[in-house]
């Protein structure tokens, strides 16, 4: 048995090139310019809503916010189930990989093993930050429920979300219009830990997926129909984050926490196309190790997703927020339909990618 294994295996690799051999080299000035190019896109979706929501002189109608921010919840979700969790599973299952890899479904274990890790991480991070303000002797609700006046899961108090939901404060949407400070009669009402854990933890999945993104882009034989679509692909998911890093609240001296993530996000991708030229030669996106890391973070980095997408976005978005309960049909409908268009058009997009 054993022998016949390693007999198919080494003709696997004379077929397959699971081995070093090098990628595409075709077309190398263009996927130096697709460098500079992704960097712009990716940048500017990401910085634009929280530059937009910061100027004074820059009056951007809230109904843009709006639409960007649903419009990426969409893609993020989108984002996590076509272009990170099927190719997470078509890599684990590649050839090249020994037998013992299509024993288990690897793929959909990673997913989650880290949705769990998500959960038990923002659980930790919720009742750290909560018994600390009790020590202060604040009483605080890590998911901003008006204090004592709803069940533990009842709906949200407010419109306004920080990144990923983590914590809401209590300003009203006139207060947001008007981009004025919130939360002076509840000082700790916002806990800037809990918040940054949810802005860290988006990021780290929407980080790794644009590195991996970029090492294949560098490498790959269609290069230009994959040039194109990671470039709207990587400006929709900068918008999707920049909005929700937008809204975040944070104390004075964290303002440039936002600022910092959106532009780690719009290098990702550059970086890696660089490092895939870089090492061009010997990097083959097919070969064995290849297959197995980018297997292993794509379906780890779509758990993340999953669970934002999820819990974060649809939940405290939707469900368990007060004003989008109490809101007009039209603008509940707005809502809905800005992030199934976001849905639509990235899934759509996982034909070419």
């Amino acid at each position: 048995m054993a022998g016949s294994h390693s007999h198919s295996h080494a003709r696997d690799d004379d077929e397959l090139n699971c081995g070093l051999g090098g990628g595409s080299d075709t077309d190398f000035n263009l996927r130096i310019v697709a460098i500079f190019v992704i960097l712009i896109g990716s940048s500017a979706g990401a910085l634009f809503p929280i530059l937009a929501r910061r100027s004074k002189w820059l009056h951007v109608p809230k109904s843009v916010f709006d639409f960007a921010k649903y419009f990426g919840s969409g893609v993020i979700i989108a984002t996590a189930f076509i272009h990170l969790l099927e190719p997470g599973i078509e890599a684990l299952k590649s050839p090249c990989l020994a037998e013992g890899w299509s024993e288990f479904p690897y793929a959909m274990a990673i997913c989650l093993l880290s949705i769990f890790l998500i959960f038990i991480v923002e659980l930790v991070a919720f009742r750290w930050g909560t018994a600390k303000l009790a020590h202060l002797g604040v009483s605080h609700d890590p998911h901003g429920h008006n204090l004592g006046s709803h069940a533990a899961h009842g709906p949200e108090t407010s419109y306004q979300p920080s990144d990923v939901g983590f914590t809401k404060n209590e300003s009203s949407s006139s207060d947001i219009e008007s981009g004025s400070e919130h939360g002076h009669d509840h000082p700790f009402s916002d806990n800037a830990t809990t918040q940054l854990i949810g802005v860290a933890i988006l990021e780290f999945g929407v980080v790794l997926h644009s590195v991996l993104i970029g090492l294949t882009l560098a490498v790959d034989e269609a290069f230009k129909v994959l040039f194109v679509v990671i470039l709207f692909h990587q400006t929709f998911e900068g918008l999707g984050i920049g909005s929700r890093l937008a809204y975040l609240q944070l104390p004075q001296k964290y303002n440039w926490v936002p600022l910092a993530a959106a532009i780690t996000f719009g290098l990702t991708t550059p970086i890696g196309i660089a490092a895939g030229l870089g090492v061009r030669s010997t990097y083959n996106p097919g070969s064995t190790t290849a297959s197995i890391v980018s297997g292993v973070m794509d379906s780890f980095s779509a758990g993340i997703l999953v669970y934002t997408g999820l819990v974060e976005l649809f939940a405290h978005e939707f469900l368990f927020n007060k004003d989008m309960m109490a809101a007009s049909n039209g603008k509940l409908a707005y809502a809905l339909g800005c992030m199934c268009l976001g849905c639509a058009l990235m899934a759509l997009l996982g034909k070419w990618a």
